[in-house]
């Protein structure tokens, strides 16, 4: 099987300088490489960059996908975005793991083993990206689901004890985000468990930010800072003051929206047991479904073969134009349409006047051996008769 490894970058924050550029075209001379992305897939060799590096000095988000079962998603955060405390709870080594610059938080959710071949194809690296990256505005904005999502794939391959506890304790657990549905399974974390973990999780509280508010923060920005960045945007440092407002601003928002300190958190084993009670539901589920399509599938063979068996002698004039035809295909045909015919004279009228009806149609056919093994095989003929 041929080796496929894709590299995705994007900056977000601010877009790449020209220089920048250069920089990164010296480590690859087939990347596609713009202003605000990296993109590359190597079939043979390997990339000369190092993605961590990469991350520090460039861009925002990253996702890495090799066809020998490994995955990786990383973000780069504001240092003000997260508490040294929270990423110390949190992190669980080559799986959550975060790291921290002087600015920036970089945090990397990594899988390196899967059973899942058929997904890791030789195009199983694009789209993941748009899907993942929203997770980064959302940590901004002090949503850590993501994070617990990250602790979460630690739990099913059994590397945790029953009686270890759960590092945060998140609201809204049970209804995810569209990207936080996606990392998680970009993970691979088991679907049950991920059900499980929203068993019981309080619904995520809503923030609802009057304009009032905000100006009464914009009348709170000490003076100094105000005319700090209104300098930079007079000095053409536009994105730089307004990521700057952007950070102080998002995590206004995140004060507003902290998790209540004192809320119960569970234990690995009482995951577990919500994960096999979600289980048993999705099973139950499943059958009901499967029940539920039987009986239309049923209804509505039943109405098909209701209407059948008011035009009979149009349906066994049907079967033998297709047995005129004297191809492989025409018999199979045939057979398909006696099977439904004696089905519907078994519902409509009776099994004895179908077989009546059906030794005389064969009559002039009995030498076709191609047609009657196919009606033996199908149960509608013996062999002597």
């Amino acid at each position: 099987m041929s080796e496929y490894q894709y590299y995705e970058f994007l900056a977000i924050d601010r877009p790449l300088t020209e220089d920048e550029m250069a920089e990164l075209r010296a480590l690859s001379t087939r990347a596609t490489i713009t202003p605000v992305s990296f993109t590359n897939v190597y079939n043979w060799g390997n990339f000369k960059g190092d993605p961590d590096t990469l991350m520090q000095r460039y861009f925002d988000a990253h996702v890495y996908v090799a066809n020998w079962m490994a995955a990786i998603f990383m973000v780069r955060l504001p240092i003000e975005a997260l508490t040294r405390e929270t990423t110390m709870t949190v992190a669980v080594p080559g799986m959550l793991d975060i790291e921290a610059t002087e600015t920036h938080w970089i945090i990397t959710w990594s899988m390196r083993e899967s059973e899942n071949y058929e997904r890791f194809d030789m195009e199983s690296g694009h789209g993941w990206m748009a899907r993942l990256v929203p997770v980064r505005d959302e940590l901004l904005r002090g949503d850590l689901r993501s994070l617990h999502i990250g602790w979460l794939a630690a739990v099913a391959p059994e590397m945790m004890d029953d009686d270890e506890m759960e590092p945060l304790s998140v609201s809204g657990f049970g209804s995810l985000t569209a990207a936080q549905q996606a990392l998680a399974e970009f993970l691979e974390v088991d679907s049950d468990l991920l059900a499980g973990a929203g068993m019981g999780s309080p619904a995520a509280p809503k923030v609802e930010i009057s304009r009032q508010e905000i100006d009464k923060w914009i009348d709170a920005l000490p003076r100094d800072e105000v005319n700090l960045m209104l300098r930079q945007f007079l000095e053409g440092k536009g994105q730089q003051a307004e990521l700057s407002l952007r950070n102080r601003f998002m995590s206004w928002c995140r004060d507003l929206q902290a998790s209540d300190p004192h809320a119960s958190k569970r234990t690995v084993g009482e995951l577990r047991q919500n994960a096999e009670k979600a289980r048993q539901i999705r099973l139950q589920k499943e059958k009901r479904d499967r029940e539920q399509r039987e009986r239309k599938r049923q209804k509505e063979r039943e109405a098909y073969l209701r209407d059948l068996s008011s035009a009979f002698p149009e349906a066994w004039e049907s079967v033998r134009e297709a047995i005129e035809r004297g191809s492989g295909r025409g018999y199979d045909e045939a057979c398909r349409a006696l099977v439904d015919i004696a089905e519907a004279y078994g519902l409509f009228s009776t099994r004895k006047q179908f077989q009546e009806e059906l030794k005389k149609f064969m009559a002039g056919y009995t030498r076709r051996k191609a047609l009657i093994q196919r009606l033996v095989k199908a149960g509608i003929w013996k062999d002597q008769q």
